[in-house]
């Protein structure tokens, strides 16, 4: 339950952080370039039974 509340959070920080909003416009790829790294590692290790 908890894994799928973090995951879902990931999402939305990861649509969030995507330079097409106003506000971060100016930020480029790296916010939502991290957050979708973080998300990716997240799923790997669910995946894999570690997590």
């Amino acid at each position: 339950m908890l894994i799928t509340i973090l995951i879902v959070v990931l999402v939305l920080a990861l649509v969030g952080g995507l330079p097409t909003w106003r506000h971060s416009r100016s930020w480029g790829y790296g916010p939502s370039g991290g957050i979708g790294l973080i998300l990716i590692i997240l799923l790997v290790l669910f995946l894999l039974g570690r997590l």
